[in-house]
């Protein structure tokens, strides 16, 4: 039987990153205990597949990414290592033991030999492949780093830290180039929009930032979302992100101009971990402190307009139901949104 998103991928432990091959239906997934998994997902019923795991870790897998090309998996750890596993077998092809003095946060590949890493201590590393060890590092930040963002180049790295600021490094140059002005609260995740132009970073305080691609020194705009926090942060257009927050529910967010556009899922009451996108945008993933990845169908938001123009509307109201797995789906669809949907993808109740 053929379903809409495939099915839940349930875990014995919580898994704290996911993520979604470049160019194939495969889902990574590294847990609370160091165990990394290879999942093959799809939407016909009961043909979701575990396909490998591995055990190298000591402590919790922080995050896991798969290389450009696709044939490489990283993962890195609270034991301060990172590995580098084949994805065909999940073979441990490459290890740094002891790559940061702290424990390792996040993990993002630049290209095929250059990847970069950040730690619970603010420390940055680039490292290339070929010579086998870090090409920069850098220690600019005071608190962790809870992600990483690079521009279509390569060449201009950023990082979101739990001290609030923005980090600006330059990969090709290896040197830091300057710190944005702390911010309420933690920086937790960054993205870029706007073919590149603008720049967003998620905050603790529920809060997303905007910085424009030449001023990284102060923020020219902020958005202030009806939700606890924005714990992690996705692209799904230039327009569009999905955000996760404390409360399990998942918003699309447009910005520029700043609307919630509406729930596109939730994990009920289970604070998200991480979400991830399908190549081409149609599929989002997310995982949750409820031991549970996630599939939601997200192929109605690339269709939607979003007026300039802000219509009166009642406070505090449920949010919209984007997809049809969202709470409150199942009324007329977009009742105030001009949009291009599939009737069947999208339906929904009042914005928030």
């Amino acid at each position: 039987r053929l379903r809409d998103t495939p099915e839940d991928i349930c875990f014995e432990a919580t898994a704290n990153a996911i993520a979604l091959h470049p160019a194939r239906p495969l889902l990574a997934a590294g847990d609370v205990d160091g165990d990394v998994y290879l999942y093959s997902y799809s939407c016909t019923e009961g043909e979701n597949r575990q396909l490998w795991s591995s055990g190298h870790h000591l402590k919790s897998c922080r995050d896991v990414a798969f290389s450009q090309d696709g044939q490489k998996l990283f993962t890195v750890s609270k034991d301060k290592s990172v590995h580098i596993l084949t994805v065909e077998e999940g073979r441990l092809e490459t290890r740094f033991p002891k790559a940061h003095s702290s424990a390792l946060n996040c993990v993002l590949p630049i290209d095929n030999h250059v990847f970069a890493t950040g730690d619970d201590g603010g420390a940055l590393k680039v490292w290339d492949l070929r010579k086998g060890d870090a090409i920069l590092e850098a220690r600019q930040q005071e608190e962790y780093i809870s992600a990483m963002a690079v521009d279509g180049n390569g060449k201009i790295l950023l990082t979101a830290s739990g001290d609030g600021t923005l980090g600006v490094f330059n990969v090709k140059r290896r040197r830091f180039d300057l710190l944005s002005e702390p911010q309420n609260g933690d920086l937790t995740s960054v993205v870029l929009l706007k073919r590149g132009k603008k720049v967003a970073c998620g905050s603790s305080e529920g809060t997303i930032y905007l910085f424009n691609w030449d001023g990284f020194g102060a923020a020219s705009d902020r958005f202030a979302l009806r939700a606890e926090s924005v714990d992690c942060m996705v692209p799904i257009t230039d327009s569009i992100v999905c955000v996760g927050s404390l409360d399990g529910v998942i918003r699309a967010v447009n910005v520029l101009p700043n609307r919630v556009l509406g729930c596109v899922g939730q994990h009920l009451g289970e604070p998200i971990e991480q979400l991830a996108v399908a190549p081409g945008g149609q599929l989002l993933a997310s995982c949750a402190h409820d031991q549970k990845v996630k599939f939601w169908d997200v192929s109605a938001l690339g269709g939607l307009v979003v007026d300039d123009y802000r219509k009166k509307k009642k406070k505090g109201g449920p949010l919209r139901a984007l997809s049809g797995k969202a709470a409150g789906s199942g009324e007329d669809f977009f009742a105030d949104l001009r949009d291009e949907a599939e009737p069947e993808a999208a339906a929904g109740s009042e914005s928030d």
